[in-house]
C-alpha cells in the first residue's frame, strides 16, 4: 500500500511540475522537444515491430506450405 501511495504522490508531483514548466516558453519548447523525441521513438519501435511481424509471418507461411506439400507427396 505504501508503494501505491508513493506512486500516486510521484504522479501528482510530475503533473504539477509539468504544469509549471509548461507556463514558461522555454519549458514549452523543452516539452515539445521531449514529445517529438518520444513520438520518434514510438514510431521506430512500431515500424520495427511491423517488420518483424511480416518476417515471422512469411516464415510461418513458408513452413505451412512446406508441410502441405510434404503431406501431398507422402500420400
Amino acid at each position: 500500500m505504501k508503494k501505491v501511495l508513493w506512486f500516486l504522490v510521484g504522479m501528482a508531483a510530475g503533473f504539477v511540475a509539468a504544469h509549471f514548466v509548461n507556463k514558461d516558453p522555454r519549458g514549452r519548447e523543452a516539452l515539445a522537444e521531449l514529445d517529438a523525441r518520444i513520438n520518434e521513438f514510438t514510431d521506430r519501435i512500431g515500424e520495427a515491430y511491423r517488420e518483424q511481424e511480416a518476417t515471422l509471418s512469411a516464415i510461418v507461411d513458408d513452413a505451412a506450405a512446406s508441410v502441405k506439400n510434404a503431406a501431398k507427396t507422402s500420400l
